[in-house]
């Protein structure tokens, strides 16, 4: 298994240059001074960690190899020697060797999210049910694995069990006062009702999550215009509407390289427009 006195400085440096972060932003991402990451990128190769750093260390390589899995991940490389779900197992070993189950419960709750995404929604339902109950993971990322399983069940095509497992993941982030959570909870009810032929409880779903949750995040932006639009193109009376929001959510996915959103956004155009081509009116 390779330890971070393995990495060299360029290494450390190119792993926070490809996650998009400063030298501030990557030393919070794994919780360490700013100093320790500008003498990691610079000094390490020359020196070896002394023994009480070692496992802090090793702590930071695992959790920037999962930082670049969900960047794999955001950009649509899911599977493959350089894809998310290799990163994910690298870090999954090192905080396996490290004895942290809470960590290594998380990056089974990654992976089984690559498992969806790879097309095989009704493994990873099966994956996040057994998460949704397991004591590894804080309360709150078991009401995500409860989320995620109701994702996965309408992604199957079972969008009214969905709507009942995602009503109660929002209920969980009620309680636990998570809005964030809470509105992409909402975001999913949208599409489940969606999937079931209810636009009129999908639109409302998908207005609450449109006003409840921060939209800072490109990816949050994308995954609710996405959604909203998608939503938009299976009424006649919105198609155009439809048209217009997923144009706006294709243009900030592109411009933040998220490739695995602009492939489910043409997807969705693709549907709507039918076996023509053409868009349909």
């Amino acid at each position: 298994m390779a330890t971070v006195h393995q990495w060299t400085g360029l290494e450390a440096k190119a792993l926070r240059l490809a996650l998009r972060l400063s030298v501030r932003a990557f030393a919070q991402q794994l919780g360490l001074a700013v100093a320790t990451v500008s003498k990691w990128e610079s000094k390490l190769a020359e020196t070896e960690p002394r023994p009480d750093t070692q496992a802090i260390l090793d702590t930071a390589l695992a959790r920037s190899t999962a930082l670049l899995g969900d960047l794999k991940r955001d950009q649509g490389a899911v599977l493959g020697p350089l894809s998310a779900q290799n990163s994910y197992a690298k870090a999954r070993a090192v905080f396996t060797r490290l004895d942290i189950p809470r960590r290594v419960a998380q990056l089974d709750l990654s992976l089984a999210v690559v498992t969806e995404m790879s097309g095989k929604p009704e493994i990873a339902a099966h994956a996040y049910e057994a998460l949704a109950v397991d004591d590894r993971l804080s309360r709150r990322d078991r009401a995500r694995a409860r989320l995620w399983v109701g994702t996965a069940l309408s992604k199957d095509g079972r969008h009214h069990y969905a709507t009942r497992v995602v009503q109660a993941a929002a209920r969980d982030f009620e309680d636990l006062t998570e809005p964030d959570d809470w509105s992409v909870a909402h975001q999913k009810l949208a599409l489940a009702r969606r999937g079931a032929g209810d636009l009129t409880q999908a639109l409302q779903f998908i207005d609450i999550a449109r006003c409840s949750g921060a939209t800072e995040s490109p990816m949050q932006r994308v995954r609710l215009d996405t959604a909203h639009g998608h939503i938009l193109l299976s009424d006649a009376a919105t198609r155009d509407d439809g048209y217009l929001v997923l144009d706006q959510a294709a243009k900030v996915a592109t411009q933040y390289g998220l490739v695995h959103q602009l492939r489910s956004i043409e997807g969705i155009r693709a549907m709507s427009e039918g076996p023509t081509g053409s868009r349909q009116r």
